[in-house]
């Protein structure tokens, strides 16, 4: 995407946002923390309609983390360790069992599109103004706008139905953008585009943050990802999840995927996932690993809640 064009959607989300959001309340706004976490757990009981005597699941364990205002963190860990729900306490739609949790007002994009099939493709990303109490008419304007840089021009008023998956996921994420929320959690936000798109709109969305700075929490199966677009990257144990290391990730952007720092920095994260399939927080093991391990009783996206 050209320059002009990036900084043409940063001007176009400027006018939709309050700057940097209202303050944290306490102690959170003294450290100028946009999320805080302090030793939070998350237990799923069982539930209604379940199986009787079925057992609890523990989705999160004692996890404690910060992220200053305009700061990209990245999580990774095995699937079923609790990093959707740790989103999901983030954006006040769940409350943890134990510790403490807040955050400046978030927004939560999730790994699937949730597009509402009878909106068209521009109602749907201007949702969120909607809800707001925009006027139907400037909030069409201001989502039309932003189209063209994504790629979705010339299908405004093409249903979800009709649109393929990369470009869904695209409305979905603009629908995220133009939420006027000052931090961003994104679920596996290019989990379903192809290769290409995905590697398209991972430099695309790190040139807006670069022009119009967001807070942003990022969970995603790709290390690679987690290396190119974070500050930081939290590799996250199996479920019970907790945090089994935090790597920085000092470079200056933007960064190429075969610059001998970021693969570096990628191998160092996969060989903390290899440690990362073990099940407790005192597991010290290190392994090698090419892929995100998969999380013992994984039954798949917010199954049991710890996704």
């Amino acid at each position: 995407m050209p320059a002009e064009g990036v900084a043409g959607l940063a001007t176009g989300l400027s006018s939709t946002r309050p700057g940097a959001g209202p303050p944290l309340r306490g102690s959170a706004a003294e450290q100028a923390w946009a999320v805080r976490l302090d030793k939070v757990t998350r237990v799923y009981s069982d539930r209604a309609g379940g199986r009787r005597g079925s057992q609890a699941v523990q989705a999160l364990l004692d996890v404690s983390l910060h992220v200053a205002r305009s700061e990209v963190l990245a999580v990774v860990g095995p699937s079923g360790c609790g990093k959707t729900t740790l989103l999901e306490l983030i954006c006040d739609l769940q409350r943890p069992d134990g510790g403490h949790a807040e955050s400046e007002p978030a927004v939560l994009m999730p790994q699937r599109d949730l597009l509402l099939p009878w909106l068209s493709a521009l109602d749907n990303a201007a949702l969120a103004l909607r809800i707001a109490r925009q006027p139907r008419a400037q909030a069409r304007s201001r989502a039309a706008a932003l189209f063209a840089e994504l790629g979705l021009e010339g299908f405004e008023h093409t249903r979800p139905q009709e649109l393929s998956g990369g470009m869904r996921q695209r409305v979905a994420f603009l629908r995220t953008l133009l939420s006027d929320k000052p931090v961003l959690c994104l679920d596996e936000p290019f989990g379903a585009l192809d290769a290409i798109t995905r590697a398209e709109m991972q430099g695309w969305l790190a040139r807006v943050l670069e022009h119009e700075p967001r807070t942003v929490v990022l969970v995603t199966h790709d290390v690679e990802e987690a290396v190119l677009l974070a500050d930081r990257v939290l590799v996250m144990s199996a479920r019970p999840g907790c945090v089994r290391a935090e790597i920085a990730i000092e470079l200056p952007r933007p960064r190429g995927r075969t610059e001998a720092a970021v693969v570096e920095l990628r191998e160092r994260a996969l060989l903390a996932l290899g440690g990362a399939s073990g099940a407790g927080p005192e597991d010290r093991g290190d392994g090698a690993s090419g892929a995100i391990p998969a999380g013992p009783g994984d039954r798949g996206d917010h199954a049991g809640g710890a996704a």
